[in-house]
């Protein structure tokens, strides 16, 4: 099932690239439209906040079709969006065609993880929902850089280009690459939403959207914060992005084994960069080699957000493995959506040099979260153990 995994991967390479290819070119967004920075953010939170309201249904209505013509058509839709947007239209038509493909960016990423994981040894289901999610980690050593670099060479207008050439790659490989995959049992969707009356899983869902809108409260305006904070230009910044998803391609993989190991125990080490990472940035100053150490780590903690995310909710609703997907896709983006928003206001208020000060707000509710969870388990194992 790698070959289906590594399939999974490169399209999930072009969602990303078209998600969060934006954080890099927000400011000339902002300037071309003549619009603040926190209103070009909204190109980044509205689309999250699409997936968050609608994933889980659109996840529970999808669940019965064939996984590669679900894939395939999600990918369309990206192709579409990127090709729109690159023609630089209107701001209204921008958002417009930015939201439509939001609808399915979680039926593409269960989709996937289910079709990697379909006939997949037990020991190697971390694995190789490690290689479907590493995409987001190549997207940012890649394809987020590279949009960001070449639309410092040429306009912003160019980014989309790079977004619209990936996403067409993958659906080629899609196409050629992928048998079909019929799903031969639907489960019910009472089966599927039973999960929802588990504390456990709420918990968990919870802490999801904590932890990524810790990190989305400064990674969204990653650029802004570099280049007014940092006093980095356009160019330099496509090189933070490239070395931010550098480490993060070391760490995705690193994750996909420590999660073998304890999956809470990962998680909080992980998540234990969104309160070091402020006060590193603060204190490296203005000194350039300081802060690219910083990014580094800061790149190196933050990857494996999403693949700890998903592991972290599975591991408590295992018997509901696309649903719980999308539920943590979706609360994943709601994370992204708020964590944005938030840090919007703060730095139309304050500025954007205390954006990282509101992730570390979240960051702290997430591990407070994993606590309460772990507290939760150990009760009921010690009265399960009462029982016997």
């Amino acid at each position: 099932m790698k070959k289906i995994a590594y399939i999974g991967c490169l399209g999930l390479i072009g969602i990303i690239t078209t998600e969060l290819g934006v954080i890099g070119i927000l400011p000339q967004v902002a300037t071309h439209y003549q619009i603040s920075i926190d209103k070009a953010g909204v190109l980044l939170s509205a689309f999250a906040l699409v997936i968050a309201l609608t994933g889980p249904f659109m996840t529970l209505f999808s669940s019965g079709f064939d996984r590669k013509k679900i894939m395939m058509l999600s990918i369309a839709v990206f192709l579409f969006t990127g090709v729109v947007s690159s023609l630089a239209p209107p701001f209204w038509l921008l958002m417009l065609v930015r939201l439509l493909p939001a609808f399915l960016q979680p039926v593409y990423i269960s989709t996937a993880i289910a079709a990697a994981l379909v006939q997949a040894d037990k020991k190697k289901e971390h694995q190789l929902m490690g290689i479907v999610l590493g995409g987001i980690a190549i997207a940012m050593v890649t394809t987020v850089p590279f949009a960001t670099y070449v639309a410092s060479m040429f306009n912003w207008q160019a980014a989309f280009v790079v977004q619209a050439m990936v996403s067409a790659l993958a659906l080629l490989a899609i196409f050629k690459g992928m048998p079909a995959m019929p799903v031969r049992e639907k489960k019910s969707y009472g089966t599927q939403l039973k999960i929802l009356k588990n504390p456990v899983f709420l918990l968990s869902a919870v802490m999801n959207f904590l932890m990524v809108a810790a990190w989305f409260s400064t990674y969204s305006y990653f650029a802004d914060y570099l280049g007014k904070v940092k006093g980095m230009d356009t160019q330099m910044i496509s090189y933070m992005l490239f070395l931010f998803g550098i480490t993060g391609v070391f760490a995705n993989w690193l994750s996909g084994k420590m999660l073998s190991v304890s999956i809470p125990g990962t998680t909080a080490f992980f998540l234990a960069g969104t309160v070091l990472v402020p006060f590193m940035l603060e204190y490296s100053g203005g000194n350039n080699w300081n802060t690219i150490l910083v990014i580094a780590i800061w790149g190196f903690l933050y990857a494996p957000s999403f693949l700890n995310a998903s592991a972290y909710l599975i591991s408590a609703a295992p018997h509901a493995l696309e649903f719980a997907n999308s539920l943590s896709t979706s609360f994943g983006n709601l994370g992204v959506s708020v964590g944005t928003m938030v840090s919007g206001w703060v730095i139309a208020d304050m500025g954007v040099k205390q954006s990282p000060w509101v992730g570390l707000c979240f960051g702290l509710l997430a591990l407070l979260m994993i606590a309460w969870r772990t507290i939760l388990e150990r009760k009921k194992e010690g009265y399960t153990a009462c029982m016997d």
